[in-house]
């Protein structure tokens, strides 16, 4: 038995609707996505010969330091020996510096290197002394690696 074909109707595609959301989306996307010419010339110089206008001033630093004794020893100056607590003149010294590095409009850095094997009272009263000579710039020091 044969089947008979049944005839399709063309199928039709709204060509005109189709323009028009066409149209829609082209008017959205050249709204919504403008080019800014200002990214495509930007303006820049390349470097040149610099000349230096001012003098580069260096922090000035001062490095304290503790051995296992217990001595102090600011910049190859013994301050204190092992088993002296008084450390008016350390403090004297460094108020000295502070006023030099003030008029002098430069920054005042103190350095502790202190030896591992040193006691922790006389780093504290290292410490105190830069406090009263109202140094802030106080950092502490590694010993440098052994090979």
């Amino acid at each position: 038995m044969r089947r008979e074909k049944k005839e399709t109707g063309k199928i039709s595609f709204p060509i005109s609707s189709m323009i028009d959301c066409t149209f829609l989306l082209l008017i959205y996307f050249m709204s919504a996505c403008s080019l800014n010419k200002t990214e495509g010339d930007l303006g820049f110089s390349l470097p040149g010969e610099g000349r230096e206008t001012e003098a580069v001033v260096m922090p000035d630093e001062q490095v304290i330091e503790i051995d296992p004794e217990g001595a102090v020893v600011l910049n190859g100056q013994t301050f204190v020996r092992a088993k002296s607590r008084d450390l008016a003149e350390l403090t004297e010294t460094l108020l000295r510096f502070q006023a030099a590095s003030r008029g002098a409009k430069i920054p005042a850095l103190v350095s502790v290197s202190a030896d591992d094997e040193a006691l922790h009272e006389r780093i504290a009263l290292v410490l105190d002394c830069c406090h009263k000579a109202g140094l802030t710039n106080v950092t502490f020091s590694c010993g440098e690696d052994e090979d």
